[in-house]
């Protein structure tokens, strides 16, 4: 499979870095649902060879082993080539301070993250939540000091607010500090409001990019759940998903939706995608993959055109 002269790639909002459009994580699946090393490389290989430069990581997917498991197949490539990612907030154990956006907990923890993924720094950085009970300066500035340590070349947020994204900007401009650069929120035909309402405002007004997670809501729009929830499936393992996501009326409109995407010739799974990326805001579209096959249908969104009113219709069905 070789799509790289059909990659598309996009600025991280205001400055010169460029990612993939499509991109990859290991959010539940690499070092989680995918153990087999010979199938993760086989997968990150592919996304390679396809274009993709962005590859996203946390140091809770899986406990670090997200971070083991990819970094162990990224160390094979130009590091120039990537961009790479991981986040910070979680706890990742029961000590009192392994866990926020504290000075001390955001020193150590790049430094554990580094040493799992094996490189001499990350592209990018991210709070993973905001810390209700961290100063934002104290935040901005261990940020700004990784920053200038050549370990962190952009730091970012996952989940702020509009609110909080303009406090953490003025924070850092009031102190010379270098501000959050991108943030990654969830966003997909299921998931609008939040994202369309009130970060891409604040996006745009910050000159910050922004790389969503969850484009198909954890497989809902893939007709994954059209009979049910599956076993080891994701909605099966994380009730807070569950919860948020499988409703009759969301079923029905996942229906409707799968019947329109087979009139045009093409997947749920990559309308759903390209929907995602045909928003200007959005600068990558994260992917998650456990079979070469998916990843393989996932990139086939890269084929397919959204005209005008097609986004409305999908926007109508889907409604905020």
């Amino acid at each position: 499979m070789s799509t790289k002269k059909t990659m598309t790639y996009r600025n991280l909002g205001r400055c010169g870095t460029k990612v993939s459009l499509y991109s990859l994580g290991g959010w539940t699946t690499f070092g989680g649902s995918v153990t087999d090393e010979s199938m993760v490389k086989t997968i990150i290989y592919a996304a390679f060879e396809a274009g993709i430069n962005f590859f996203d990581i946390a140091d809770i997917y899986a406990k670090g082993e997200s971070e083991r498991f990819m970094g162990k197949v990224l160390r094979e490539f130009p590091r120039h080539e990537l961009v790479i990612s991981s986040k910070v907030f979680w706890p990742m154990s029961d000590d009192i301070n392994d866990a926020g956006l504290s000075r001390k907990h955001i020193m150590e923890s790049v430094e554990k993250t580094l040493k799992r993924i094996g490189t001499d720094y990350l592209d990018l950085y991210f709070c993973h939540r905001f810390d209700v009970n961290t100063p934002v300066e104290e935040t901005a500035r261990a940020m700004d000091d990784l920053v200038h340590q050549g370990k962190v070349i952009y730091w970012g947020t996952s989940e702020w607010t509009g609110a909080q994204l303009r406090l953490a900007h003025a924070v850092c401009d009031s102190r010379n500090l270098y501000a959050p650069q991108v943030e990654q929120p969830q966003y997909s035909l299921l998931a609008r409001s939040k994202f369309e309402q009130d970060v891409v405002p604040a996006t745009d007004e910050l000159g910050m990019g922004t790389v969503v997670w969850s484009p198909l809501a954890s497989g809902l729009l893939t007709g994954k759940y059209d009979q049910g929830i599956p076993a080891h499936s994701r909605l099966a393992q994380i009730d807070w998903l569950k919860d948020s996501l499988y409703t009759e009326d969301r079923l029905a409109k996942v229906i409707a939706f799968g019947k329109r995407a087979a009139t045009l010739g093409v997947s749920r799974t990559q309308l759903a995608l390209a929907w995602a990326a045909s928003n200007p805001a959005v600068s990558s579209v994260i992917l998650g993959a456990t079979r070469i096959e998916q990843l393989q249908e996932n990139l086939g969104a890269l084929r397919v055109g959204l005209t005008p009113d097609l986004k409305a219709e999908l926007q109508a069905l889907f409604p905020i």
